[in-house]
């Protein structure tokens, strides 16, 4: 017990320095996007003389960011909706029966992890121009959508694992079949599940660049991390427009996590008191 105490300071002081190095970029960052030109040369690290919404309002009008973040809001909504539909059946099915090919489906899953995004670029560009969905939201929505399935594949097989089988025993004792013992019973018990998917799959989307770039050539389909690519040749000489700009940016994956938490949550608390 002495030494789990003696511990405990050096364990809590390491947490500090944790948060801090995390917490340290994004900080001066947000306080350097209120702050002039002047004030970021003449020394980084002071607060703004007069904060002001200057640079944020220059973010909107050299670049049509408005029009990235619609386009990147409808690729991640629909994308998470169509890996956590396939994945949260998928995953049940396969931790929870038997079947001869069920280690080869875990084994080219797991192996399609391995996968770099560069190996598979020109066969995708070449399909897309093929089928006319270049340039287009439903062609980046059919990438990030089977790019999110290995990964949420396992977090959804591994969390099914943890949940009692005696529960869908009890379900189809009382008359309920397959279909309905999954939509009713099991889905409820898995959303801590489905929102840690959601959680990844926002995080890679919202900030995936390669198939953004590659796979578009305008401003119809392409999202927030191409936009922040533009203004990084655009606002190349004025700082403090392009530290707005990275605040825009990366501020709905924060609060798409913060959310996200809470849910995850409320979901493990309510499910452990209705259990």
């Amino acid at each position: 017990m002495k030494s789990k105490k003696k511990r405990t300071p050096f364990i809590h002081f390491l947490m500090l320095v944790t948060v801090f190095i995390s917490l340290a970029p994004i900080t001066w960052v947000f306080i350097s996007s209120f702050k002039t030109y002047s004030e970021i040369n003449s020394s980084a690290l002071s607060l703004p003389a007069s904060p002001s919404f200057k640079n944020y309002a220059a973010a909107f009008k050299y670049a049509p960011i408005l029009k990235y973040f619609l386009n990147s809001a409808v690729i991640v909504g629909i994308s998470i909706f169509i890996t956590a539909a396939i994945v949260s059946m998928c995953a049940y099915v396969t931790s929870r029966f038997r079947f001869k090919l069920k280690p080869v489906i875990i084994a080219l899953i797991a192996a399609s992890l391995l996968l770099p995004a560069q190996s598979v670029s020109q066969p995708l560009f070449s399909i897309f121009t093929a089928l006319n969905i270049f340039d287009t939201k439903i062609g980046l929505i059919l990438v990030y959508s089977a790019m999110g399935i290995p990964m949420s594949f396992f977090v959804m097989f591994s969390y099914y694992m943890t949940i009692p089988a005696e529960i869908e025993e009890a379900a189809y004792i009382d008359g309920a079949g397959f279909f309905r013992t999954f939509a009713t019973v099991v889905l409820p018990l898995a959303k801590p599940g489905l929102a840690t998917t959601a959680i990844l799959q926002f995080i890679n989307i919202w900030n995936e660049f390669y198939f953004a770039l590659i796979l578009t050539s305008g401003d119809r389909a392409r999202t927030v991390p191409i936009a922040l690519n533009y203004y990084m040749s655009t606002f190349a000489n004025n700082y403090s427009a392009l530290f707005a700009a990275v605040i825009l940016t990366v501020a709905p994956t924060i609060l798409f996590f913060i959310t996200m938490q809470k849910q995850v949550i409320d979901s493990l608390t309510s499910g452990a008191v209705k259990g």
